[in-house]
């Protein structure tokens, strides 16, 4: 059993829930990997992390302790997964119908399925930016149609919402074949110049005025996070990401974000460090978008 950590630590928790204006929501989610295993431990590792930051942004000199921060206790998914979307859908909206910006910590991809069902539910014209490696757009995989391989086919045939992604550099035959049959256009890895910014404007413009930001750490290169189930050669560094999150938080409004597919490689913490620092860039970066009602 692991000890539970409010982000940042006890020091930055926000009591209530009612005085806070970031929730951080924890699912321990992990079923039918289709490779490395402990994505479902992933939150806590995160959140103990989180625990050793800094407080002060080093880019934009923001304390993003002092952003009013609660954490909720871990929620642990029925092993369905249908039933798991359905509890995770409803702890999300819970938080975000009480006007909080939400960040959920997982777990697999799938952990985002449900909040992104909360998300359009709430605002109807919201969009998806995906951060990963993976098109994740198999209609079923594992024997379910709610795995981490189909996150992505759910927000386009069953959610129906807008979305973009990037660093992506895995996919299967049928994939490929639903991204040109749909016309989407995905930004490739090997298309994304570390030199050259241009297209992290191009990812913004293509997203409407409001976005969900799911990022499944696989998405960065594994020289970056090796710690992921399915870890991918030719990602996007840590400097890409941070910027390509400053580039929409500017240009749009970001209502809730996640981050998943954590999973623990023993005697190192390089990736959960790095995970966590990548919330405090949502934190700084996309909250102070989310114009709030006083």
């Amino acid at each position: 059993m692991h000890n539970f950590i409010p982000f940042g630590g006890n020091e930055f928790q926000i009591p209530d829930i009612e005085s806070a204006r970031i929730v951080v929501l924890p699912l321990c989610y992990e079923n039918a990997p289709s490779y490395g295993t402990g994505s479902g431990e992933g939150p806590f590792y995160i959140l103990n992390a989180s625990a050793q930051l800094e407080c002060l942004d080093e880019e934009s000199l923001v304390n993003w302790g002092l952003m009013n921060i609660h954490t909720l206790p871990p929620l642990i998914p029925s092993d369905d997964p249908e039933q798991a979307v359905k509890q995770m859908r409803s702890a999300a909206e819970n938080v975000m119908r009480q006007n909080k910006f939400l960040l959920s910590l997982g777990g697999d991809h799938a952990i985002s399925i449900g909040p992104m069902m909360a998300a359009s539910a709430i605002y109807p014209d919201v969009g998806v930016l995906q951060i990963d490696a993976h098109l994740d757009l198999r209609d079923e995989w594992n024997g379910s149609r709610y795995n981490h391989a189909c996150v992505m086919r759910r927000v386009a045939e069953d959610i129906k919402l807008p979305m973009v992604q990037v660093g992506i550099r895995s996919f299967s035959p049928e994939e490929a074949e639903f991204v040109k049959k749909k016309g989407f256009k995905p930004f490739y890895a090997h298309e994304t110049d570390p030199l050259d910014n241009t297209w992290m404007e191009q990812v913004a413009d293509a997203l409407p005025e409001k976005v969900y930001m799911t990022i499944d750490l696989d998405g960065l290169d594994p020289s970056v996070i090796p710690g992921t189930g399915t870890p991918e050669p030719g990602g996007l560094s840590y400097r890409q990401v941070v910027r390509l999150i400053k580039a929409v938080g500017r240009k749009k409004k970001i209502v809730a974000a996640d981050i998943n597919e954590l999973a623990k490689i023993k005697g190192t913490q390089v990736s959960e460090f790095t995970a966590a620092k990548i919330a405090t860039k949502i934190f700084v970066y996309c909250f102070g978008n989310l114009k709030l009602e006083t």
